[in-house]
């Protein structure tokens, strides 16, 4: 009988420990989800790849949320480098979020998650 075949990224272990917020993980994928897992992240990475928005925007996107949880949600995100705040010196104020390159690297994950629930759901 064969042995199955391995796929070497599924199947490799790793010696090194990967440190996020002081936390220690041995998975990649533990990596990702902590960092754009939760209810919000992944969705407001996925509007904003698609265009850079304003927080208003952004809120009407996600009225099921508090003002509170969306803009913690988005320091979270700006704080791991995924997304940009841009302030403008202007009365009133205004601010504009976007995805920097490593946020718009995560991008074609989306959209392979997005495939993904549609394919899951028979759409």
């Amino acid at each position: 009988m064969n042995a199955p075949k391995k796929n070497s990224k599924l199947d490799q272990a790793s010696t090194a420990s990967l440190v996020y917020r002081e936390k220690e993980y041995t998975c990649g994928i533990d990596v990702t989800l902590a960092v754009v897992g939760g209810k919000w992240k992944a969705s407001i990475l996925w509007h904003l790849a698609r265009e850079t928005m304003r927080f208003s925007e952004l809120q009407r996107q996600f009225a099921e949320t508090t003002r509170k949880m969306l803009t913690q949600q988005l320091r979270e995100l700006e704080a791991d480098g995924l997304v940009h705040r841009e302030v403008y010196p202007q009365v009133p104020p205004k601010v504009e979020y976007s995805l920097t390159e490593k946020g718009k690297s995560i991008s074609p994950i989306l959209e392979q998650m997005c495939d993904w629930g549609r394919e899951y759901l028979g759409h």
